[in-house]
């Protein structure tokens, strides 16, 4: 039995706190919140659990093995590298902290630690998104050559960070996940109309070192609420749609091949349209699946996909794309 201290029980704090609390390998003994409001509704929830303000007395409890942090970002630096000096797992929401500076010091602190350090990108959970995963694994996409994500909707306005932090690091993680390759540079522009400062809608772009690219549209300024991924293989094409009820993969046997023999370059290209495909994909909870990864993680020993290493690489890419918007677009080298 797993025993967890949470640090944040706000709008998405509360759905991890509802998750942990329904699994059944651990127990919720410390929730921290600074909102007395917020520690009636925890006992609802967790009934047994010690809540408090401060995440000393969380850090410094005995009968607590793991955190959860999932206080606003610019907390998380400081909170996680306090969790690990006081020798606790650390499962902390995306993005794991601000700077790459910061994402290297935790990962560095967890490796000293010999502690799982974990971060909350979702859809690496997903089973839409590891399905494609698999399919990659598997050769049946080829070489995946370009990707692109829209992650749209009308709010959640954020005050505390732009639409690249709050909404792209879903897709940066993504896109890391499904490209096997390293990324090379960042190009990222954007603009700010509700508040001066804080950009509304972002459209990000990254290069790969060996010619792979993705590109990133969000916002939370948009008539249309849109969670889609298309991946362009050499084989074939997938576009996952998170929107859609139950059919949310379809495959695409749709490319351009190579014949070898031609009059004119032209005629050596030919376009192929084959069947369109929806695989069966039994959905579970995205973040049923992530709560999991992480006690399987701390009881194992075993690192999880999203580890301290793939946090710090989205908070790169980002880092990256907030230094090209604000230089009007120029690529940022990684």
């Amino acid at each position: 039995m797993i025993r967890l201290g949470q640090l944040g029980v706000g709008s998405w704090g509360r759905n991890l706190l509802r998750n942990f609390a329904l699994l059944h390998d651990c127990a919720i003994t410390w929730v921290c919140d600074p909102s007395a409001a917020v520690h009636a509704q925890v006992k609802q929830t967790a009934p047994s659990a010690r809540v408090t303000a401060r995440p000393e007395e969380v850090f410094s409890a005995t009968d607590v093995d793991a955190v959860v942090i999932a206080t606003p970002a610019v907390t998380h630096a400081e909170l996680t590298l306090a969790a690990l000096e006081a020798g606790k797992h650390v499962f902390v929401e995306k993005p794991m902290a601000l700077s790459v500076a910061d994402a290297h010091r935790m990962e560095e602190a967890a490796a000293r630690a010999d502690r799982i350090l974990m971060v909350g990108h979702l859809l690496e959970y997903h089973p839409a998104f590891t399905r494609v995963r698999e399919m990659i694994d598997a050769g049946e996409l080829g070489d995946v050559y370009y990707l692109y994500s829209t992650r749209v909707n009308l709010g959640k306005v954020r005050r505390d960070e732009n639409a690249l932090w709050s909404l792209a690091p879903h897709d940066v993680s993504i896109a890391l996940m499904m490209i096997d390759d390293d990324p090379i540079a960042v190009a990222a522009t954007g603009q700010a109309y509700l508040q001066p400062g804080i950009e509304d809608v972002a459209f990000l772009n990254v290069r790969f070192a060996h010619g792979h690219m993705a590109h990133c549209h969000v916002s939370w300024l948009d008539p249309h609420k849109v969670r889609q991924l298309t991946v362009v293989g050499a084989r074939k094409m997938v576009v996952v749609d998170d929107m859609e009820p139950s059919e949310k993969v379809r495959v695409y046997d749709k490319g351009v091949n190579w014949t070898g023999q031609y009059q004119s370059y032209g005629d050596a290209l030919t376009l192929r349209e084959g069947d369109i495909y929806v695989p069966n994909v039994a959905m579970v909870e995205p973040l049923r699946l992530e709560c999991q990864a992480y006690l399987d993680a701390v009881r194992t020993g075993v690192p999880p996909r999203s580890d301290g290493r793939d946090g710090a690489r989205v908070v790169a890419v980002l880092g990256a794309a907030e230094q090209s918007l604000r230089s009007n677009g120029i690529p940022v080298a990684l």
